[in-house]
This record gives structure tokens, sequence and C-alpha cells, in this order.
């Protein structure tokens, strides 16, 4: 009994820092932007500009808004019997929690290298010279989220070690 309070607590920890830590990205991406003048031409980089940085903040979002969800399911699931369906319904929850949040950073860090070193081969030049309020603050929310992915990634750790004991 007292394992299944430890393994309960370890889980709303780790649903909650996954809250907070997806919620501080989506944030910091909405509200990364900054407007420089190049050689007299007015440059404006906005997070909206850019379909990778879009599907990133929407997928810390759901991300979020899944966090809050199985929170309240872990601990109303919690108070019941230990039953290890219920962790296997979460084992898949948490897995596709973190393959979105997975597929967010991976979209926004190729986005993100791209502004950072631009691509020779395609002519593409880096942009960070010049904006770099705006790249450090979606760095900062790319490692965020990466976190939170990692979270997620012990959270399905914890659901699938504990759903094998299913007995069918």
């Amino acid at each position: 009994m007292k394992s299944a309070k430890c393994l309960l607590s370890t889980q709303i920890l780790l649903r909650i820092l996954a809250i907070a830590f997806t919620l501080a990205a989506t944030s910091m991406i909405l509200t990364s932007k900054q407007a420089v003048t190049v050689f007299g031409i007015e440059m404006d980089a906005r997070y909206s500009y850019s379909s990778a940085f879009k599907f990133f903040a929407i997928a810390n979002m759901i991300g979020c808004a899944f966090s809050v969800l199985s929170l309240i399911l872990a601990s109303v699931l919690g108070h019941k019997t230990p039953d290890p369906k219920n962790y296997f319904y979460m084992f898949i929850h948490d897995l596709i929690t973190m393959a979105l949040l997975l597929a967010g950073c991976a979209a926004a860090t190729a986005v993100g290298y791209v502004g950072k070193y631009g691509e020779s081969h395609s002519g593409w030049m880096p942009i960070c010279d010049h904006v770099d309020k705006f790249c450090r603050k979606v760095s900062h929310s790319i490692i965020l989220s990466y976190v939170a992915m990692i979270l997620y990634l012990c959270l399905t750790i914890i659901s699938a070690n504990q759903s094998r004991k299913i007995i069918v």
C-alpha cells in the first residue's frame, strides 16, 4: 500500500511539473516576437510566421490540456483500488502526449537550427544574428518543452511498468 501511495505521489508530481513546463513553453512561444531594422529594411520575427512554430505552440497547448486531464484522472483513480487496466489507459495517454510533444519539439528544433545557422546549400541565411531576443526566447521555449517531453517519458515508463501486471 505504501508503494502505491508513493507511485501516485510521483505521478501527480510529474504531471504537475509537465503542466508547468508546457504552460511556460506555450506562453514563451506565443509571446516571442521582435522587430529590427537591417540595412534600412524593417524585419519582423514572430512565431506565427512559421508553420513549425505554430505546430509547436499547438502541441504544447494540447500537451498542457492533456496534462491537466491526466492529473485529474490520476487523482481520481488513485483513490480507488489499483487496477492494472487503468495504468494501461494512462500508458496509452502518456505515450500519445509524449509523442505529440516530441513531434512539436523536433519541428521547432529543425526550424530553429536553420534560423540560427542557416542552410548554405539552399541559400538560407541565419537570422538569429539580427533577432537575437526572438531566437533566445524560442530556444528557451523549446528547452522547456523538451523537459516536459522527458517528464512524459518517465510517466510512460511508470505506466508501462504498472500495466504489465495485467492478467489476461
